[in-house]
């Protein structure tokens, strides 16, 4: 985040824990992070001023509701990612990957048509800050292992089983 811009906050419950929301003023979603990801939380808040204010962020947290009891599969909420020009196109094609489904950090680069990137790919998709909206969760080993996810690997397994359960 860019320290001449200002954001908003809000916390919010959802049943895997706290989560956090950054919007801009504008109203675009900067930052979703659950609890656990305090340390990059902090680290990427570092110089920037943030008005904590639970009104401004409750469209996302209206929307991340419907997502956990089952009536939401994709979001449509205006997005602000900050990140490198390779971290941006990972991140947008995370949000092509549909609801239920998983992709390995190989097939996520061959897609991207940068097949050997599949360490870059991981790497992408560790820093990306808006979770669950851009569906992070849903990308797994090549062996069909589940691996890093800055919520916990508890959160990421939680996830996956929700978003497999029939509607």
């Amino acid at each position: 985040m860019q320290p001449q811009t200002y954001y908003f906050g809000g916390t919010f419950s959802t049943p895997l824990g706290q989560m956090t929301a950054i919007v801009t003023a504008e109203g675009a979603l900067a930052r979703l992070a659950f609890a656990g990801e305090t340390r990059a939380a902090r680290r990427l808040l570092q110089g920037v001023e943030v008005e904590w204010q639970n009104a401004k962020t409750a469209f996302v947290q209206q929307q991340i509701e419907e997502y956990f009891l089952g009536h939401r599969t994709e979001f449509d909420l205006p997005l602000a990612p900050l990140g490198t020009f390779f971290q941006l196109r990972v991140w947008r094609q995370l949000t092509a990957i549909p609801y239920g489904t998983t992709l390995s950090y190989g097939a996520l680069a061959r897609i991207l048509d940068c097949p050997t990137a599949a360490r870059a790919v991981g790497a992408a998709n560790g820093a990306n800050q808006i979770a669950l909206v851009v569906p992070c969760h849903r990308v797994i080993g090549e062996n069909g292992s589940l691996t890093g996810y800055a919520g916990g690997l508890n959160i990421k397994q939680a996830l996956l089983t929700l978003e497999k359960m029939p509607r």
